[in-house]
Order: C-alpha cells, then sequence, then structure tokens
C-alpha cells in the first residue's frame, strides 16, 4: 500500500460526517485529530485506493460514507440488544446466511461500511497498526502467504506492499462480495484469489505465514477452523489471528466472552502466543469496560507451538 503524503480523503470523511450525523461526527474527529503523522499517511492511502474503486463501480465517496453511517447504527442496535440478552442474534451459519450473506444490498452497506471502521474506530485502528508495525520482521523470510477472508482488502494491501516481492500471496473467501472487493482494491496478476470454503483447501503445509482477521467469531467452531490453519503451516510458521469479544453484530456467531477465551482456544489448538495486542472499543479502565460488556478487539501474532 503507497504511502500517501498529502491528505485530503480523511477530512473529506468528516466532513461528511459531521454534516450527515453531527455526534457521530464530532466522536470521529476527535479520534483523528489524536493520532499521528503515520496514521494520516495509512488512511489516505487506502481511501484514496478506496475512492478509485468507489469511482470504478460508479459509486461517490459521499455513499461510501453512508454505509458507514449505516453501520454504525446497526452496531448500536445490535449492541442494545446484546446487552438485553447476552447473546448474539444468530448462533448457525445457515441463519447468518439466510439473513445476512444471501442479501448482496446488505452486504454491499457492510462491506463499504467497515473500510472507513478501520481508520475511525480506535480497536480497528489498533488491529491494523499492530499487524502493519510487525508484518515485515514476521514475514521476513516467509515465500508462501495465504490471507483468509479477503474482506475490504486493507490487510492484503499491506502484505503486498511490505512482503509482495518476495512471497507468493494467495487469498481465500467464501464472500463473493467480498472477493469482489479484495480484487479491486489488490488487482494483481501475481495474487491467486479462490472463491471457496477454507475447509476445502488440502491440509498439505504449503504456507509460511497466515493472516486471518476477524474471521472466528463467524463460524460455529472456531477450533476446527484454528486446527485447519495449523495444518496449513509449514514447519516454523506464523500467523495473525484476530478476533473480538463482546462484539455483536448481524453475523456474527461465536460469542467470547474475554481475551482469556480467547488465549485459551489458541493454546488449546497448538498455537504459541508470541506478540498480542487488545483494545476496547472506548478508552475507559479496564474494569470499568469489562462490567460493561464493551467489545474488545484481540490480535495476536501465533507460531505453532
Amino acid at each position: 500500500m503507497q504511502l500517501a503524503p498529502s491528505s485530503t480523503f480523511l477530512p473529506k470523511t468528516l466532513e461528511i460526517l459531521e454534516q450527515r450525523e453531527p455526534k457521530m461526527g464530532l466522536r470521529a474527529k476527535a479520534f483523528v485529530e489524536k493520532q499521528d503523522e503515520l496514521y494520516r499517511r495509512r488512511g489516505e492511502a487506502f481511501l484514496s485506493r478506496y475512492a478509485r474503486f468507489l469511482d470504478s463501480q460508479g459509486l461517490s465517496f459521499a455513499e461510501g460514507v453512508e454505509s458507514f453511517i449505516r453501520l454504525q447504527h446497526i452496531v448500536e442496535g445490535e449492541r442494545k440488544k446484546f446487552l438485553a440478552t447476552g447473546r448474539y442474534p444468530n448462533t448457525s451459519f445457515d441463519a447468518v446466511n439466510q439473513s445476512f450473506y444471501s442479501n448482496p444490498e446488505l452486504m454491499r452497506h457492510h462491506m463499504h461500511g467497515l473500510v472507513f471502521a478501520q481508520f475511525l474506530w480506535p480497536d480497528q485502528y489498533q488491529r491494523f497498526a499492530f499487524f502493519s508495525d510487525h508484518l515485515p520482521a514476521y514475514a521476513a523470510h516467509a515465500s508462501a502467504y495465504l490471507e483468509v477472508g479477503g474482506g475490504h482488502a486493507l490487510y492484503l494491501c499491506e502484505a503486498q506492499r511490505s512482503i509482495g516481492s518476495h512471497a507468493s500471496i494467495e487469498v481465500v473467501d467464501i464472500s463473493e462480495t467480498s472477493m469482489a472487493m479484495a480484487q479491486s482494491f489488490a488487482a494483481s496478476d501475481e495474487i491467486d484469489f479462490h472463491l471457496m470454503d477454507i475447509f476445502d483447501f488440502s491440509d498439505v503445509p504449503a504456507f509460511d505465514f497466515i493472516t486471518m482477521g476477524e474471521v472466528l467469531e463467524h463460524v460455529e467452531e472456531p477450533k476446527r477452523l484454528l486446527n485447519k490453519l495449523r495444518l496449513l503451516l509449514r514447519p516454523g510458521g506464523k500467523a495473525y489471528i484476530t478476533t473480538p469479544a463482546n462484539a455483536p453484530m448481524p453475523d456474527h456467531i461465536y460469542l467470547f466472552h474475554n481475551a482469556d477465551e480467547i488465549r485459551q482456544m489458541l493454546e488449546e489448538c497448538g498455537f504459541r502466543i508470541e506478540k498480542e495486542s487488545t483494545r476496547f472499543a472506548i478508552d475507559v479502565p479496564d474494569a470499568v469496560a469489562m462490567k460493561l460488556k464493551l467489545p474488545l478487539m484481540y490480535a495476536a501474532f501465533v507460531s505453532v507451538a
């Protein structure tokens, strides 16, 4: 991902937010103003790429921001239900597929909204910064890179920039909407895209580094998925895995209640945690955040134990 020297799209995003949703805009502006120059360069680089994608789709930048506003309202509604029930809205992939994945319009808004969330939600940006800061050293000797769930392609673009010159890159995703966006953002003949279920991949250990961001919470049996990843890693291979706790969304299935539950599952599936990052959605003392059941983002670089 080429780092942009000038600032255009972040101010434009904040301007639209403040016009359409003043309170939301003020919160976003307060967060952005606290960030450093590297944050701004990263944000501009990705949002400029996103703007080109919107143009190719005949969409305006304002329409993209509207999707973020819509996503924010959905999250707020899901959180109210979560606090009342203590559970996620769906517990099976079939239920999510019927109510969410099979709705192209809903999926389109969701994916576009998540683009902005990467730089406007503190927990999302921290997991990306953690990845970006440490990926070059972790994947310096990797010759084969796999990303599970290409999504909005932010991590894929960073992998291209960091290790694309010396490693093959493959992406597997079960969602046509997600895959289409990833292919457009990271257009390259050198990346192999696989529209398929990760469980249909051969169990042959073929990768030195695997990235899987926010996928575990989307499956009914996250241990099965982690075991599959371990089988795909070559000896000495590493992985970057993230997943949230207490983060209700229409497509989230598996509920982690805290970071310890995530750590325990990683270890039970044969992974050793080497570096980790945690951040609540709001900056309050941990005890307060846990009491309020605030969403927590967990991210870790792991190796096979």
